[in-house]
């Protein structure tokens, strides 16, 4: 049905098309835009957008990327760009202002009241990825005075404009957050109770300036679907929704993935960024990981007498340093995601390190027995090989495991991102570990150097 609407416009059947989109949600049209963009060009997506009805083209305009709102906005009108703005929900609109260009944010402000506008300023204020940034003013407020029937009759005159009204939030004079009322508990209260006798009084709630991942454990931890927000007095400021979370949990997981592929987080999508963007992403963790590979060789050279005497340590060598590698990474993604998800904190580490000294050597007993039996009896190797080449694998697997286990942590403590300490890093790491345990075992079992 999309190619068909993409071969209306094509064809100039504006008002067919129209009528076809129509029948679709707002989140449905957005993605349809996206693809007239994608297929056709912004010059038909924005013709098509214009011939939708203000209420709805809003609402869209709210589900398109922030990349095809921009081609949007410079397609059309100052009056239309104003009428969009005013009737986006504010948290929309501050996501808005943050990516348009200066120019045109100040002519946006230019028209709106002062009150308004000292508001914007504040919420583009906050830090990027604080609470602040993402919260939005759009809440029920009542006071506890008010009986449930008049809380209920103040809901339908004010919260149609409101983003959401299944939380509502009770404020003293000062504007500071005193308790919660669920909109089940209004409707199911006696009309003449006092919200002082029904509401919650032990809000659980966060900060202005908290970090947005702070937020996701939060809500995560809670399953709630609007969290309020205060300021440094406790004075209610903002809400943020479930819907913004979803959002930042994307962009939060999509930048993990990014730093445990030893990329440079981006925001563009990756169809949408340039090769020399790409390319930049890349080279610098390629050439921190380059260096760390000249490192091992280097131990390598150190070592080139006993290669030259035991030729068949060069064949193992690979299984000793991917096996180390990849037991290392075993390790540090599950405590990256564990500490993402609140189980693991920073002062586990020691209980981190005792659990992956006990896993590591079942795995490293299994693993060296399986090896052992290879090179003895099935390759028929001297036992002093079988001995050695599986003794380092033990060793390589105990030493990778703690440290693909600790690292992170430890990043952690010092104010780095723990998902650096990833795989590249960690199998990095760990082939220096390999490389050094496993000739300085075979310099002294074998008797060589």
């Amino acid at each position: 049905m999309h190619d068909e609407i993409i071969q209306m416009l094509q064809e100039k059947q504006f008002s067919k098309a129209r009528n076809e989109i129509l029948t679709y949600n707002e989140a449905d049209i957005a993605e349809i835009l996206e693809e007239v963009i994608a297929d056709i060009g912004i010059e038909k997506a924005i013709i098509l957008f214009r011939m939708l009805p203000k209420d709805i083209s809003s609402d869209v305009f709210s589900f398109l990327s922030s990349e095809s709102q921009l081609e949007i906005i410079n397609g059309i009108t100052d009056k239309e760009i104003q009428y969009i703005v005013d009737e986006l929900y504010f948290d929309d609109m501050i996501d808005l202002l943050e990516e348009l260009p200066a120019n045109v944010v100040k002519k946006i402000l230019s028209r709106t009241d002062k009150e308004k506008r000292n508001l914007i300023n504040q919420f583009l204020a906050y830090p990027v990825d604080s609470a602040g940034s993402l919260m939005t003013i759009e809440y029920v407020d009542l006071k506890k005075e008010m009986t449930a029937k008049e809380a209920i009759q103040y809901l339908k005159q004010h919260g149609v404009s409101k983003e959401t009204i299944y939380t509502c939030y009770v404020m003293d004079e000062g504007r500071r957050l005193e308790g919660i009322v669920p909109l089940r508990t209004l409707i199911l209260s006696d009309d003449d109770k006092k919200l002082s006798e029904i509401m919650n009084t032990d809000v659980i709630y966060v900060h202005a300036h908290d970090d947005q991942e702070e937020i996701i454990r939060v809500f995560q931890k809670y399953d709630f679907i609007a969290l309020p927000v205060v300021d440094k007095e406790n004075r209610l400021v903002g809400i943020i929704t479930i819907d913004d979370i979803v959002d930042v949990i994307e962009q939060e997981n999509t930048e993990d993935f990014q730093k445990m592929a030893a990329l440079v987080p981006s925001e563009k999508l990756y169809l949408d960024s340039g090769v020399l963007l790409l390319a930049r992403q890349r080279i610098p963790w390629l050439l921190i990981l380059m260096f760390s590979s000249i490192l091992t060789g280097v131990i390598i050279g150190k070592f080139e007498l006993i290669l030259s005497q035991v030729i068949s340590l060069v064949t193992f060598l690979p299984m000793v340093m991917g096996t180390g590698g990849n037991a290392g990474a075993q390790s540090s993604t599950l405590v990256i995601r564990g500490m993402a998800v609140g189980d693991i904190r920073l002062t586990d580490i020691f209980w981190v390190i005792w659990k992956e000294i006990r896993v590591s050597v079942v795995v490293g007993i299994a693993l060296s027995l399986v090896n052992f039996i290879r090179i003895y009896w099935l390759q028929g190797d001297s036992m002093i090989m079988a001995f050695t080449v599986s003794l380092s694998l033990f060793l390589v697997i105990l030493s990778a495991k703690v440290i693909g286990g600790t690292l992170p942590i430890i990043a952690k403590k010092i104010g780095i991102d723990p998902a650096i300490m990833a795989n590249p890093l960690i199998a990095s790491l760990t082939d220096l570990i390999s490389v050094t345990i496993y000739f300085v075992l075979a310099t002294i079992l074998l008797g060589i150097g």
